[in-house]
């Protein structure tokens, strides 16, 4: 791999994770599932990619979103929270919200629709990340800034829009391999030197019962290797006993079960990111990568419905966006032959083009009491194929 190479602050930052992660390892006996690995390496207090200060979205950090593209995306997105809201109540929580960008594009489509929230809430694990946060709203909106607060934990009770872009991917996954004699979960250990090595053991407990209930036929040889969210699922479950009327829109790159289990993904979906740079080794500079795995839908469908969620729809982002009007937003940029138009629908054909964001990425809705079709999903719905 032919990365950029970190700067001393961060490898010294790094060797701190590392060397926490082998005494979590030591402790534990000698191996972790890599669920444990990843959600250290992610947000362990002041040394995880989430947690630390490192430079995560945008040209500088590691990758970028849809709402660092263009404001377009949340223009449109602001049309079905608006409905949710005016079905529900009129609050919005986002989770994991990045720069503040979708924030403050947000509050500004909804001050133009008539329709701001009384209270913008925010649930961010990473301290530099709020920081960011109020001073991208400081910024942008300092008009609308006294409506955002920032959450340290769930709510007890919510009634309105709960928004969540690019987070289900990157909860600690449990790593599973399929081989002919049974069964595996994939942790870490570490080797005569501290360094980390793969090491699989039986599955049991929770891990075992989602796996077998995926009834992945064995391979005659070789191994099939891949993720189980139940960090997700969980976390669906535990908005769904919080969540007295409204709806929770999750946007994030995945897949229904029947494709994402595919023979012929026999490596899984697990992904590092550094400085825009993606490659497939965790193990590489501990915390300064996002790890990354993407999301089986129809877990997180059943999760919800379980939880006693109506699973209101399921759409590419593509048809989503088009469906709550980017297009009419991006028609707002006229005169059509002017720079900033040209820029706009450059943004616009990369959200929605089917070889770039637009089949790649998807949004659910999970609703509960409301009582009519969301309208991000009046075309090119997919719940069928959950």
């Amino acid at each position: 791999m032919n990365l950029p190479q970190p700067s001393a602050e961060a490898l010294e930052q790094s060797a701190a994770l590392v060397a926490r992660l082998q005494a979590l390892i030591a402790a534990e006996g000698g191996w972790i599932p890599f669920s444990s690995y990843m959600a250290e390496t992610l947000y362990a207090p002041g040394l995880g990619y989430y947690s630390g200060g490192s430079r995560k979205f945008g040209p500088g950090g590691d990758f970028i979103t849809a709402p660092e593209l263009t404001p377009l995306f949340g223009q449109a997105l602001a049309s079905q929270l608006q409905q949710v809201m005016s079905l529900s109540a009129p609050h919005i929580i986002e989770a994991g919200a990045g720069t503040g960008l979708l924030a403050a594009d947000l509050l500004l489509e909804l001050e133009l629709q008539g329709a701001l929230p009384e209270s913008y809430g925010i649930l961010e694990v990473s301290g530099e990340l709020r920081e960011r946060q109020f001073d991208t709203l400081a910024a942008k909106v300092p008009h609308l800034a006294s409506r955002v607060h920032w959450l340290d934990t769930l709510p007890e009770r919510f009634s309105g829009a709960l928004v969540a872009n690019e987070v289900l991917d990157v909860m600690p996954v449990h790593l599973v391999a399929w081989r002919p004699e049974g069964i595996f979960e994939r942790g870490v250990s570490l080797d005569g030197e501290g360094r980390f090595v793969w090491a699989d053991r039986p599955v049991a407990g929770r891990v075992a019962e989602a796996a077998e209930a995926l009834a992945l036929p064995l391979p005659s040889e070789g191994e099939y290797v891949s993720e189980i969210n139940l960090a997700g699922r969980a976390w669906v479950a535990e908005w769904a006993a919080r969540l007295e009327q409204g709806a929770m829109i999750l946007i994030d790159y995945g897949y229904p079960r029947a494709e994402y289990y595919l023979p012929s993904r026999s490596t899984g979906t697990l992904l590092c990111y550094y400085r825009h740079h993606a490659h497939g080794d965790p193990f590489l500079w501990p915390g300064l990568n996002d790890i990354t795995a993407f999301v089986d839908f129809t877990a997180i469908a059943e999760a919800g419905f379980e939880a006693g969620l109506d699973v209101m729809g399921y759409a590419d982002q593509a048809n989503f966006l088009f469906n709550c009007g980017v297009l009419a937003c991006l028609a707002r940029r006229a005169p059509e032959d002017s720079a900033d138009y040209i820029r706009a629908s450059k943004a616009v054909q990369r959200l929605t083009g089917p070889h770039e964001m637009g089949e790649l990425f998807k949004v659910i809705a999970l609703s509960r009491n409301i009582g009519q079709p969301l309208i991000g999903f009046l075309r090119g719905d997919r719940l069928h194929s959950l």
